[in-house]
């Protein structure tokens, strides 16, 4: 039994000729094109909706008589009708490959009349109140309303200056040129694909109607149009040869009978003059001029922005901001049933030089378009060999993770003829040659037996179940007559091996990088190949966008008093140090630990000794205390062990008793990843209160000193020393605000969410806090779950008013300052995260008597597309070149491409080793601190020397670093337990609802506030 996706597919449409009062009345026809699949394999698109208008495959096996089935939506057929074939070459919709499309028909139906009724124009939303001081208001629904903060100068200008490249294309645009923003309506509701053929037929034959215009279209609602229609309501009706073969289901029951033909789908298109725009606000809301705030004008923006991708969308597969094209490096397969696309990254954006185009590479992973079979044998270890075993079933988690697999995959049959596309919901509880289903005449038809009689195939894989295309009713395919549709995202978590693919797909060093950026602004896909941009009046830069960072200069570190050498400043192109002739900053004593292993051979498990001897030896290296001797000999367990949670529970337990329940550090060692792991950390953190550290046997067997250095940082980090410190406290680097005796708290705050797949599991969201001061080198968490998908923290509030509590217990004071930053917030979410999470965090403060704290509120960004690049302005040299290095660490940039009024800058305090490095963006959202931009920029790069794991600067700012460590901790407590998405019966699948958040473990008191998460 088969249900489409075409929900819209039963609704009754008239197809009568409409006329209405107006300047003129226009006819017209059209011809239309009827697409076939190639014998090769063909494009079947990504989109979820309904109608798909594509190539598809011939039919595998012989067709049932065809009988006739009435369709709603056909319009009638003159008598005169008549049907013309000529035989051309048609553009593929293929996105993933260019397979050419056999001859197709053309048809000419019926000529509409129409004529344009006039209606009023809906005006634009009045905008936002404004404060006196100008900055922009937040939410007036609050009491207090919150304003953003401003570029408190002009930029920084401390360290030498380097010369740049930037991956924004300037834009120039018209503001006077309006732009007129028209709803429209296509019912039934049409995929993109089908709505964007519908707009090219619409704007080809009604030429005058529309005043000559050639409108751009988002493939939805939004139409955008540089001159005027002749009215502001228009109604038509087009009509689209789309080939249909539908199953008839009478009363829920399955009945096959099919009719193939070129059915002429009538849609009916009621365009609407929503607003007219121009690009004043915009050059306004960019040049900075006037002392009044003005919002960002959206409506504007997302017009250029639809304009822009207009061409690259009829020549890509759409991803999100993304777009991809096998013309940019072909697919390359990454296993597992997947493969790898190469394409490109461009969204507009308000900058300081003016409006810019973003651009970058971009890699993602679909899903292989194969048939089902294959796909689950490269997808799944355990079906490996199913080609060889057809009467092979499934059993217990087996049918879990195919169930797993396949979910809200979309397929299309290849046992006959057709264009629609169904989504798996579920796998049948039944194995398929047990499979009965009730005709018309209700009489029983065992489904093996339907398929051999009206498609004369013998289905193979008999023990399998099949695959359920319906939320709600008993809609069956066999697995082995589907395919996988190309153009779908891989949204499963890739596996380490995938990843490492992918990666290295990605991964092009900065020459490679801007040749490949650059050659998508010149080709044929790119957002200038098309003639929208003219159309409106745009002109977009070829040339990457020129401008001057400098380099911020490394801080002077101080390391432990038992070395030889105390201090030190990084002096390496990459700011590394090593550790040797020193001691970390603070060591810690470990006198009970304890070691235990699971799997591993004999002569794995020979090394441990020699392990434990290096291992100690390595500590005292660094001044850390690691006793030679574990308070109970080496535990070896067998792999089973970590998964059964019990069994592993006792053992630990079993330990720490050994230990008289005083043990300091649990080290594991594993044969290999084991998802066992997240109950490890568990079970350590909540139930027994220990810390735990956890390696490789392969990485036993080559034990080098930086392999033992970095575990050493990590125990020591975990048990409560530290590795390094500022050896210029911050109160003297930067004076004018901080001081010894006023102490400062730097806070960092990330949400983490389930996989896209996931439905159903909470989000974690977690805080932590520095705990000394001036130092600012310790860190404790807090963690919390929360409603699913939850991007706001629910519970920031009672969070910080632990961390404060603790703060006080360390340093006898509460914080003079809170300097907070909030990973993970995209930029639509900014203003409304500032109004709700300042508003938690103050409410905190309060909390405790007469405390008004100084607060600073800056979200911090690593996913996002801007790349820098060194360029060579050397006026002795020949020819002006980028360098095939990395930007340095401490290259700043704060203007040319910064945001036109508000306090941000881009700040790279890491080297990369691989492919082109990735700045992090810090937008401050709130500043009552008032740091200059030289002043926070120095203090964060200053901090991103103090992270614990290791001996560089890192790329993210240390307490949003922590933030996304320990909610990524959270996380694991929650991975093992896995509750049903969906409620079954019998005969219904029906979503459920996200339940209430599972509440995380309760920390033990023994490692609440140590840094168990690093």
């Amino acid at each position: 039994m088969e249900e489409t996706e075409e929900s819209n597919a039963n609704k009754k449409c008239t197809t009568k000729t409409r006329s209405f009062r107006g300047r003129h009345q226009y006819q017209y026809q059209y011809q239309h094109q009827l697409l076939h699949y190639s014998n090769q394999y063909g494009f079947c698109n990504q989109n979820q909706n309904q109608n798909q208008y594509q190539s598809y495959y011939p039919a595998l096996l012989p067709l049932p008589p065809q009988i006739p089935l009435h369709l709603a939506l056909t319009p009638p057929i003159p008598q005169n009708h008549t049907f013309r074939t000529k035989t051309h070459l048609q553009k593929p919709s293929c996105k993933l490959n260019n397979t050419p499309l056999a001859a197709s028909s053309e048809t000419q139906v019926q000529n509409v009349t129409i004529s344009p009724a006039p209606e009023g124009v809906q005006r634009p939303k009045s905008l936002p109140p404004k404060e006196n001081n100008g900055r922009m208001v937040i939410g007036s629904r609050s009491p207090q309303a919150l304003v953003a903060a401003t570029r408190p100068d002009s930029g920084g200008v401390e360290g030498p200056v380097i010369s740049l490249l930037a991956n924004h294309f300037l834009v120039q645009f018209d503001s006077s040129q309006r732009i007129f923003h028209y709803n429209v309506e296509i019912s039934p509701n049409p995929s993109k694909e089908i709505a964007r053929m519908i707009k090219q037929k619409l704007v080809e034959e009604n030429s005058a109607v529309l005043s000559g215009a050639l409108p751009a279209y988002d493939g939805r609602k939004n139409l955008y149009s540089r001159v005027e229609f002749q009215n502001d309501r228009l109604e038509f009706y087009v009509s689209l040869p789309i080939p249909t073969c539908k199953p008839t289901l009478l009363n829920g029951e399955f009945s096959d009978l099919l009719e193939k033909h070129q059915q002429l789908k009538l849609f009916r298109i009621n365009i609407k003059l929503v607003s007219k725009i121009d690009g004043k606000e915009l050059s306004s809301y960019m040049s900075k001029e006037g002392d009044d705030w003005i919002p960002l004008p959206q409506d504007y923006l997302h017009a250029l922005d639809v304009i822009l991708r207009e061409s690259p969308t009829e020549n890509c597969i759409a991803v999100g901001r993304s777009l991809y094209s096998s013309s940019m490096g072909g697919i390359k397969a990454i296993g597992g049933g997947a493969v790898g696309l190469r394409g490109f990254f461009q969204s507009l954006r308000p900058t300081q030089q003016g409006l810019a185009l973003n651009v970058d590479f971009s890699v993602t992973a679909f899903h292989e378009s194969i048939e089902v079979i294959p796909y689950l044998q490269k997808r799944l270890d355990f079906l490996r060999d199913l080609s060889q075993r057809k009467t092979r079933g499934l059993i217990g988690e087996e049918r879990k993770e195919v169930e797993k697999a396949l979910k809200n995959i979309r397929i299309f049959v290849c046992h006959r003829e057709t264009v629609q596309r169904y989504r798996v919901y579920g796998l049948t509880e039944e194995a398929t040659e047990n499979l009965w289903f009730a005709d018309r005449d209700g009489k029983n038809l065992r489904l093996v037996t339907y398929f051999k009689d009206h498609y004369n195939y013998d289905i193979q894989f008999r023990n399998l179940p099949c695959l359920q295309i319906s939320r709600s009713k008993p809609c069956y395919l066999p697995m082995e007559l589907c395919m996988i549709c190309e153009g779908q995202k891989f949204l499963g978590k890739l596996s380490d091996d995938q990843t490492a693919r992918i990666l290295k797909m990605g991964c092009q060093r900065p020459r490679e990088r801007k040749a490949i950026i650059d050659e998508v602004m010149r080709g044929p896909v790119g957002p200038t190949s098309g003639t929208q941009g003219r159309e409106f009046n745009l002109h977009v830069s070829r040339e990457m966008t020129r401008l001057n960072g400098r380099i911020l200069q490394p801080p002077k570190l101080k390391l432990g008093d038992g070395g030889h050498v105390r201090d030190l400043t990084p002096s390496r192109h990459d700011r590394q140090w090593n550790l040797l002739d020193s001691h970390v900053f603070e060591g810690t004593k470990i006198e009970r630990w304890a070691l235990i292993s699971f799997g591993g051979t004999s002569d794995q498990k020979s090394h441990i000794p020699k392990f434990i001897n290096q291992l100690t030896q390595r500590c005292e290296q660094l001044g850390i205390f690691l006793n030679k001797n574990t308070i109970i000999g080496p535990q070896f367990e067998s792999t089973q062990v970590l998964n059964k949670v019990s069994l592993l529970e006792s053992r630990l337990k079993k330990i720490q008793r050994a230990a008289s329940n005083n043990l300091q550090l649990l080290i594991c060692v594993m044969e290999k990843k084991h998802k066992g792991y997240a109950d490890l950390k568990r079970i350590a953190e909540t139930s027994i209160g220990v810390v735990s550290q956890c390696c490789l046997y392969p990485n036993l067997s080559k034990l080098t000193s930086q392999f033992l250095a970095n575990l050493a940082l990590k125990i020591n980090a975990k048990v409560g020393g530290c590795t390094v410190a500022l050896y210029n406290s911050l109160p003297s680097q930067i004076p004018r605000l901080l001081r010894p005796d006023e102490p400062v708290i730097f806070m960092g705050a990330d949400v983490t969410h389930p996989h896209p797949l996931d439905d159903y599991s909470p989000s974690v969201a977690a805080v932590v806090g520095s705990m000394n001061w001036p130092a600012a080198n310790k860190y404790v968490s807090r963690m919390r779950s929360q409603t699913h998908r939850q991007e706001i923290i629910q519970e920031l509030g009672a969070m910080v008013w632990e961390l404060l509590e603790d703060f006080y217990h360390e340093v006898n004071k509460l914080p003079h300052r809170i300097i907070f930053f909030r990973d993970g917030v995209s930029e639509t979410q900014f203003y409304k995260v500032l109004q709700e999470e300042l508003q938690a965090i103050r409410g905190a403060c309060t909390r405790f008597p007469g405390y008004k704290p100084l607060i600073t509120f800056a979200v911090v960004q690593k996913r996002h597309h801007t790349r820098l690049f060194p360029f060579d302005t050397d006026p002795s040299s020949t020819q002006n070149q980028c360098f095939d290095e990395n930007i340095p660490p401490g290259t700043v940039v704060d203007t040319v491409i910064t945001h036109p009024s508000e306090f941000d800058f881009y700040l790279c305090s890491h080297w990369g080793v691989k492919g082109t490095s990735r700045p992090t963006h810090y937008h401050v959202l709130w500043d009552e601190n008032q740091f200059t931009s030289d002043e926070l920029q120095k203090l964060i790069y200053n901090l991103c020397y103090t992270f614990v794991r290791c001996t560089k600067p890192v790329s993210l700012v240390p307490p949003a670093y922590y933030a996304h460590l320990a909610a990524y901790r959270g996380r694991l407590y929650l991975d093992r337990s896995e509750p049903t998405g969906y409620m079954r019966s019998a005969s219904t699948f029906s979503r459920a609802a996200p339940p209430k958040a599972t509440p995380l473990p309760k920390l033990s008191e023994n490692v609440k506030n140590l840094m168990f998460y690093c």
